[in-house]
């Protein structure tokens, strides 16, 4: 069954059919061949609803489309600008912090590319930033937002390979700032080379002071999570519906500028995005009770074990699967797909969850920036109305950085302490 799936699987991927679509039809048809009743895919869409946990990926998206719907995005970006405005190529540090600083709102890569990418992309533009690179910079970066709290695909992982989510998030940040400084520093070299202009806030402290208090409540709602989660008080799922109440109390109290329309045109894409996880994570566990029922994970881990001898040798094999799969799925559905099979060749070499996940995310994330699939990619380039190609070319260093950071995490377990 499983070989008809995974062939009627590609098959409809390569008639550009969606991903769930896809896994659906795989799952059906094998079902199908092999004369298996089909209200096992109706039991298995419905079982991953039920899940307690799974209630916090709304509820944080929520919370972060709560504090986007006001002039959160610009004290953001304000703040990074007052601290690395004057370095060689200050957008795009700006970029670079501003993303790292997102990542604790949103959580989502796809969010922080759209709201800095048109907050930053055409102020670039305007002071002399090559297009291409201007996309580069908002493509690669926001990936970052996926490793900070509170990040929906270690959620998603978490919740698939049977992890603690408290520790995925504090071992994300370590990371997440690596991978956060290394772009920040191909930012600086990129920018001495093509002699990109410094952009100093003008006014610096003095006329920002007032902004920047503004920004702090909402950029302690990451410490507020971690700190929740880290001291046991509530459980992740309890913790994205105080951060709902976290968001509208800072937005409706201290910011004033929530407005009803605001807070239902966030409902409405909160409702979006968790449909269109939602419908994954269903179709995904109808894939997962088929290799389970053949037993799929166990054999694959004794047949990697078998035929790579050496546990580095394993663990590159799995980089580079990832990236293949990762440059055609898009990151959640891949999280789904390759967690519980990889979760026990981890478990055969002896390789921790929480560095196994986090190794995931990382690896997938390149793949939002990278042809043919590249999410962030296609959202940047657009944005910045310039070829796919030309872009692609400036993201080259950018590349050479996450790939560092990710062999780093790969076989530094020391890296992902939680």
């Amino acid at each position: 069954m499983t070989s008809t799936m995974i062939a009627v699987f590609f098959a409809l991927m390569a008639l550009a059919v969606p991903v769930a679509h896809a896994m659906l039809g795989g799952t059906a048809f094998a079902l199908w061949m092999e004369g298996r009743p089909m209200a096992v895919i109706a039991q298995r869409l419905y079982s991953p609803t039920q899940s307690f946990p799974m209630l916090a990926v709304p509820f944080f998206i929520l919370a972060g489309s709560l504090m986007m719907q006001g002039r959160f995005g610009e004290y953001l970006v304000n703040i990074a600008r007052l601290f690395v405005g004057n370095l060689r190529g200050g957008l795009g540090q700006v970029s670079v912090i501003g993303s790292v600083m997102f990542g604790g709102v949103s959580g989502s890569a796809v969010a922080d590319a759209t709201a800095m990418g048109n907050a930053l992309i055409p102020v670039q533009k305007k002071a002399g930033y090559p297009g291409g690179f201007a996309a580069a910079v908002n493509a690669s970066s926001s990936t970052i937002s996926v490793l900070i709290p509170p990040s929906i695909p270690l959620i998603l992982y978490g919740l698939v390979a049977n992890v603690s989510i408290i520790d995925l998030f504090v071992a994300g940040i370590l990371p997440g700032v690596m991978l956060g400084l290394g772009m920040f520093a191909c930012v600086w070299w990129v920018a001495r080379r093509k002699d990109l202009p410094r952009s100093p806030l003008p006014g610096g402290f003095r006329a920002f002071r007032s902004q920047l208090l503004m920004a702090i409540p909402a950029l302690l709602m990451p410490v507020f999570i971690i700190g929740t989660l880290r001291f046991g008080v509530a459980t992740p799922t309890e913790v994205s519906v105080m951060a709902v109440a976290y968001a509208l109390v800072v937005c409706g109290l201290i910011y004033r500028d929530l407005t009803w329309r605001g807070a239902w045109n966030a409902s409405v894409e909160t409702a979006m995005m968790t449909g269109a996880v939602m419908l994954i994570i269903m179709a995904s566990s109808t894939i997962q009770w088929l290799l389970t029922a053949e037993q799929v994970p166990q054999n694959l881990a004794l047949w990697v074990t078998g035929t790579l001898s050496e546990p580095w040798m394993i663990i590159l094999a799995l980089n580079l699967v990832m990236l293949v799969v990762g440059a055609f799925l898009d990151l959640p559905a891949a999280v789904l797909l390759l967690g519980p099979l990889f979760v026990g060749i981890g478990q055969a070499i002896g390789m921790d969850p929480v560095q196994l996940g986090l190794m995931m995310v990382v690896n997938l994330s390149i793949g939002l920036y990278t042809p043919p699939v590249g999410t962030t990619l296609f959202i940047s380039a657009g944005i910045a109305k310039v070829g796919i190609g030309e872009t692609v070319r400036a993201l080259v260093p950018f590349y050479l950085v996450a790939l560092f950071v990710l062999m780093l995490i790969s076989y530094v377990p020391a890296l992902t302490i939680y």
